[in-house]
């Protein structure tokens, strides 16, 4: 999963319950490990330049549903009466373009099917967690190198602390 054209939805409040750390953190405190979450996918996003949409199940609270960036993010709320799994559906048809993968990320097996007949390629939550923490010790090892010269002379004399600050701005955090 690395073009730059490809997009990834995730089942958020899935993805939640399938993250171990998410799901201990989701018993007390729902809204803090969805900020967690957002702040590892827009890690992930800013890394492999996929476009990220994290869509939460909202089917039971009244209103039209919401949609709005955050860190670069989509953050998609369903509207009243529909479900995420819905609302990812609904996204891959719209979303679909040739040559351009579409990625759904969570581990219920009847969206995974759904959104594979969608013509979706499917990822589990496991599996995204897993490709999240090779992406971080990527960005780890690349921040750490300190190679003068090889793209640029600033890398030589600018400290860990300033490049991992440049990189939240690039990521369009504050």
């Amino acid at each position: 999963m690395n073009r730059r054209d490809d997009i990834l939805l995730v089942d958020g409040y899935n993805v939640i319950g399938a993250w171990p750390v998410l799901e201990k953190l989701k018993e007390y405190a729902l809204e803090e490990a969805r900020d967690k979450l957002l702040d590892m996918l827009a890690d992930y996003q800013g890394f492999t330049g996929m476009q990220v949409y994290v869509v939460f199940d909202a089917h039971q609270v009244p209103g039209l549903g919401a949609t709005y960036r955050h860190h670069k993010l989509m953050i998609v709320y369903t509207k009243e009466k529909e479900t995420a799994d819905e609302c990812i559906e609904r996204l891959c048809s719209e979303l679909f373009v040739r040559r351009r993968n579409i990625y759904v990320a969570t581990s219920d097996l009847v969206e995974q099917h759904v959104a594979f007949g969608k013509g979706a390629l499917r990822v589990s939550a496991r599996e995204l967690l897993i490709d999240i923490g090779q992406n971080r010790k990527n960005i780890e090892q690349s921040l750490r190198e300190d190679k003068p010269g090889k793209r640029n002379s600033v890398d030589a004399i600018v400290s860990l602390e300033v490049r991992s600050k440049l990189e939240k701005l690039r990521r369009g955090e504050k």
